[in-house]
């Protein structure tokens, strides 16, 4: 790897969460009809576990305010 790079592991996923999502997801379907549901399920819980992060990541510490009228 060159040292030029500055891209991490982490920068890297949540730029293309949604590409990787969208992967694991299709795989999931496939291990499904190939009557593999656990492996479907191990999967989709790789795919949760992310998705999860990265709105934890994106939630304010704070609650938002209501909008004054």
């Amino acid at each position: 790897m060159s040292s030029e790079s500055s891209d991490s592991v982490g920068t890297v996923a949540e730029l293309y969460l949604g590409n990787l999502l969208y992967a694991i997801e299709r795989c999931a379907l496939s291990l499904e009809q190939e009557d593999k549901p656990l492996d479907a399920a191990f999967y989709r819980g790789i795919g949760r576990k992310l998705a999860d992060a990265h709105g934890a990541q994106r939630q304010p510490s704070t609650p938002p305010k209501a909008p004054t009228p």
